[in-house]
This record gives structure tokens, C-alpha cells and sequence, in this order.
């Protein structure tokens, strides 16, 4: 026997064998993913007709789509629900923000006794469990239909998710300054106020910026069942299949969307980390030269939208 043959019979005498727990849990997960998907795919009644057959139809709808109708009448009536829209999640989600924290301190923990903590818990639980239309529905007798409706629906469902987050997070301080604050004769208020609450505000409002982000999409689809918003608006042009008025309200609405999330997401790294992100005309110096005429060519095109859309506002409807 040489010696290549030696090594590689010692190699595969010494190598151990494959563990049969791991490759069973692995089949076992696959299994649990691979099989509720097709049972709900049959439920669903989607064929491989109907995949198949999807980007055609989906770009059949597109394409009518553009270009989009920007006349005055178009405009001024989408651009209004847009920021009802907008106005919505703005103030469903400040009411929110003051519900929910208090709520969380009661909630955590570290914070409240166990029995308190476990109710104000299942309470978020119980909120959370219900989506924003079904809250809507129930709301629509009670406060009729309009942009209220939508807020009182948006607002009752962040508390549950706001709540959570929030408590969480009070959950996972250092305990160093409230036992400081405890140490020096400083009451449980005290603890909270001056131990607990510097350390979460940031991340809490970091919470608040990206649930005001997620609210403002499902304010637009509350007003389909006519709690206020643009959901309205777009589904009266779908029935109409006046498709140049669609594509003008999903343009005016992911515009507002992309604002919106860009500044967001600057502020909550901005609040999170602490670091003050370069200004415009330092980004702009800093940049190499393509990407400076990227941005001129991007400034150049807003600054034209933001004219044009104003002289539409003003202008008189045919």
C-alpha cells in the first residue's frame, strides 16, 4: 500500500459520521415550509396557468397607466387625498406615541410588578391582533366615514405595535443609573425619570419615525372602505378603468412616500447614532463627478416637479 492510500483509508476511518439528528431537522423544517405552501396555493386556487400568465396581465395594466393624466382637475383632486393621506398617519400615530408610552413603562418588567406588566401586555396583544381595516369597519357606525375614522383605527393599532417595541426596549436598559438614582434616596418615579427615560427616547423615537412610515401606506389603503385618504380615489378611477388617473395617483403617492421615508430615515440615524450627517452642499463638494451631475439632474427634476405641481394647483380645471 503507498502512502496516498494509507492517508486517505486513515482520513476516512478517523472522519466521523454525520450526525442523523441535524439532516432529519433540516428535512423536517423543509417539510413544514415546502408543504403549507402548496396546501395554501391549492386553497388559493392559483394554478401554473395563472403564474405563468401573470406579467402579461400585470403589464397589460401598467402600460395604460402612462402617461399619466397631470391635468389641473387630476391633480387637484389627487393631490388633496394624498395628503389626507399623509395628515392621517401623522396624527394616528402622534396619538400613538402619547398612549403607548406610558403604557410601555407599565408594561416591562424590570419596571412594573409581574401581574401589571402581564395584563398591559395582553392588552397590546389583544390591539395588535386586529388589523387597521377591520378597526375601521367596526368604527365606520360609530364615527361615519371620513379621514377620523381612518385615524382612530391607524392610532388604536400602533399603540399595540408602539407598546410592544417600547417596552421592550425599556426592558433592555443598563440598570447602573436607576440603582445611582435608588441609591441616592430617589423615589420609583424618580428611577424612571431620570435612570430609564434618557436611555430609551431615542430608540422610542426612532419606533415613532418608522411607524409613522408604515402608517402613512396603510392610511392609503383605509380609504378604500372610505376612512379618509387616497384609497378612495383610486379605487373610483379603477372602476371608471380611467388608468391615466390611476397612474397619477400611485406617482403622487410614491413621491410623498419617498420623501417622507428618506427624511425619516435620516432622522432616526441622526437620533439613534448621534452623528450629524453632511449637509447638502457637503455631500455635494465631497462627491466625485458623476455623481455630482447625478444630483444636479435629480435637484433640476424636482425643482421642476415641485413648479409644475404648484402651477396645476392654481390653474383653473377645463
Amino acid at each position: 500500500m503507498n502512502l496516498e492510500t494509507h492517508e486517505a483509508t486513515a482520513s476516512g476511518a478517523l472522519r466521523p459520521k454525520e450526525p442523523r439528528g441535524p439532516k432529519i431537522f433540516r428535512w423536517v423544517i423543509g417539510i413544514a415550509i415546502v408543504v403549507p405552501t402548496l396546501w395554501s396555493a391549492a386553497g388559493l386556487q392559483i394554478s401554473l396557468d395563472r403564474v405563468l400568465s401573470a406579467p402579461a396581465d400585470i403589464w397589460n395594466i401598467v402600460h395604460r397607466m402612462f402617461p399619466p393624466d397631470m391635468s389641473p382637475e387630476t391633480v387637484q383632486r389627487a393631490l388633496p387625498k394624498v395628503m389626507e393621506s399623509l395628515f392621517i398617519a401623522w396624527v394616528g400615530t402622534m396619538m400613538a406615541a402619547v398612549i403607548s408610552l406610558p403604557l410601555s413603562f407599565v408594561a416591562a418588567r424590570n419596571v412594573s410588578s409581574r401581574t401589571t406588566s402581564a395584563i398591559v401586555r395582553q392588552l397590546f396583544i389583544i390591539i395588535r391582533s386586529v388589523p387597521e381595516v377591520l378597526l375601521a369597519m367596526v368604527l365606520i357606525p360609530v364615527t361615519g366615514l371620513g379621514a377620523w375614522t381612518g385615524t382612530l383605527a391607524i392610532g388604536l393599532h400602533s399603540i399595540g405595535t408602539l407598546g410592544k417595541l417600547s417596552s421592550e426596549v425599556v426592558e433592555g436598559i443598563d440598570p447602573g443609573p436607576v440603582e445611582a438614582v435608588a441609591g441616592v434616596g430617589g423615589t420609583k418615579l424618580a428611577q424612571v425619570r431620570f435612570g430609564v427615560v434618557p436611555q430609551v427616547m431615542p430608540t422610542i423615537m426612532a419606533y415613532w419615525l418608522y411607524r409613522f412610515e408604515i402608517n402613512i401606506r396603510a392610511s392609503a389603503v383605509l380609504g378604500v372602505i372610505g376612512a379618509g385618504g387616497i384609497g378612495l380615489e383610486l379605487v373610483n378611477q379603477m372602476n371608471f378603468h380611467n388608468y391615466a388617473r390611476v397612474g397619477t395617483v400611485l406617482l403622487l403617492t410614491v413621491v410623498v412616500v419617498l420623501v417622507i421615508d428618506t427624511i425619516s430615515a435620516k432622522l432616526r440615524r441622526r437620533i439613534i447614532t448621534g452623528d450629524r450627517e453632511p449637509g447638502p452642499v457637503a455631500m455635494f463638494l465631497g462627491a466625485g463627478r458623476i455623481q455630482r451631475l447625478a444630483m444636479i439632474a435629480f435637484a433640476v427634476v424636482a425643482v421642476w416637479f415641485i413648479v409644475f405641481m404648484l402651477i396645476q394647483m392654481q390653474a383653473t380645471p377645463s
